[in-house]
């Protein structure tokens, strides 16, 4: 819990922590998207990975040297004396997060069985919550009163915790020789180059326009990820994302819905921040604590609003809960304006969405996997985990056709702001369609 709680807190703390970082590095903002993205990128990419090499090698230790890499490459961001190599840590970072999440739930799987399985992996969201609750605001605190630097420092006693404990208590466990996991390396080199030309062409078009520098790049990406699908069909079973769980149609609408719900999460929870720091001129503290709301109120209602999936239909709730998030980002929208304040501008609709997302994740990872055979309900979990961090990455990336004209204008960024949340709350709108229209209640609740 303490070494995947570790992704939760640094993307928060980041979040909070951007406009210190770009002021002191001189950066753009293309600059500070990459800050985002180089620790999003080999996340998003490599995950699968991590979980198969953890399934082959020892789940253990494969955990041990993504904990070991995280916490090398948070010091290394800590003292990072360029932008250039900050950048290079982050992605340290990602790699060792990719080790870390899929294998630190893989354990818990291992380790526990019936109730009390439920119960650990419970307690293991739990945890989650709670420290991307209490991220925004310490990390405000320590950037106020110190600078950003420390607030990479300060995650640095949880690393060394979860080492501690994790080398004297955890079990080492892996697969059978018979069902350990072919290997996916062509898969994985071509979904990172893929990935990394498309965000890199969608950073750069808001400066660079048409030219070759923006559109030669994202061009690459997009046939590396074409011939990344044309890999694993190849591949079937054996690759990284089998295709074949995409032909179940409840499966394809929810993956729809994880990758349009979290592309509009993942804006918002970068951009409000930013805008809150340099047009409203919150110190890093009170943008943190602005968004407290959010990650408290999903905590408290996940588990309750869980157990109304069985009453009224996990179909319905995955319908309702992205209906609300449009809401909210709608009622955000409308309010947003120059002369705003916090509490009629930007609470009323966080509340909604809040509210809405909470009835989104909670039935969101049984009905994943019951949408498919019970072999793949592992790899459904582990591409819907995979399409969240891509959505969030995209969404990142795509961040740039506001900041550009927003940092130096404040006015621009609050309209921006605006704009972007209206977007959202289209994003939000498509995927409750995209389950309405496409998920079985009857293969999502079996």
């Amino acid at each position: 819990m303490l070494g995947s709680s570790l992704a939760f807190v640094m993307g928060a703390i980041i979040n909070v922590a951007l406009p210190q970082m770009q002021s002191d590095f001189g950066t753009d903002a293309a600059g500070m998207q990459w800050i985002v993205n180089a620790y999003l990128l080999p996340l998003s990419a490599l995950v699968l990975v991590g979980g198969a090499l953890g399934d082959r090698y020892g789940r253990k230790r494969l955990f041990m040297l993504g904990l070991a890499l995280y916490a090398a490459a948070t010091v290394a961001c800590a003292l990072a004396p360029s932008l250039s190599l900050l950048l290079a840590a982050r992605v340290v970072q990602g790699v060792g997060a990719a080790l870390l999440a899929p294998n630190s739930l893989a354990i818990l799987a291992d380790a526990f069985s019936g109730e009390a399985r439920g119960k650990a992996i419970g307690t293991w969201a739990a945890a989650g919550a709670i420290a991307g609750a209490a991220a925004p605001l310490a990390g405000g605190v320590v950037v106020d009163l110190l600078d950003w630097r420390w607030a990479f420092a300060i995650v640095l006693p949880l690393a060394m915790s979860a080492w501690v404990i994790g080398a004297r208590s955890i079990a080492e466990s892996r697969e059978d020789a018979k069902d350990r996991p072919v290997l996916d390396t062509a898969g994985a080199a071509l979904v990172t180059l893929g990935l990394a030309g498309t965000v890199y062409g969608l950073i750069a078009l808001p400066d660079a326009g048409a030219q070759l520098s923006a559109i030669g790049p994202l061009a690459l990406g997009l046939a590396a990820l074409a011939a990344f699908l044309w890999i694993e069909h190849r591949r079937g079973e054996e690759a990284m994302m089998p295709l074949g769980v995409f032909a179940s149609a409840s499966f394809s609408g929810i993956s729809l819905l994880t990758l349009l719900l979290y592309a509009a999460l993942g804006a918002l929870l970068v951009l409000l921040p930013y805008m809150l720091i340099n047009t409203f001129e919150y110190g890093a503290t009170a943008a943190g604590a602005a968004m407290l709301p959010f990650p408290l109120i999903m905590g408290s209602l996940s588990r309750r609003i869980g157990g109304l999936a069985t009453k009224f239909g996990m179909r319905r709730m995955l319908t309702a809960g992205p209906l609300l998030v449009a809401a909210g980002f709608a009622l955000m929208a409308w309010r947003t304006s120059a002369d705003m304040t916090y509490w009629t501008g930007i609470l009323p609709g966080l509340v909604v969405m809040a509210i809405g997302m909470a009835t989104s994740v909670a039935p969101l990872t049984t009905a994943v996997m019951n949408a498919v055979e019970a072999r793949f309900t592992g790899v459904a979990s582990g591409i819907n985990n995979a399409i969240s961090r891509t959505a969030g990455l995209i969404a990142t990336a795509l961040l740039g056709f506001v900041l550009t004209g927003g940092a130096a204008d404040s006015g621009a960024l609050v309209s921006g702001f605006a704009a972007t949340a209206w977007v959202c709350a289209a994003l939000a709108l498509a995927a409750s369609a995209a389950v309405w229209f496409t998920v079985s209640e009857e293969e999502i609740a079996s």
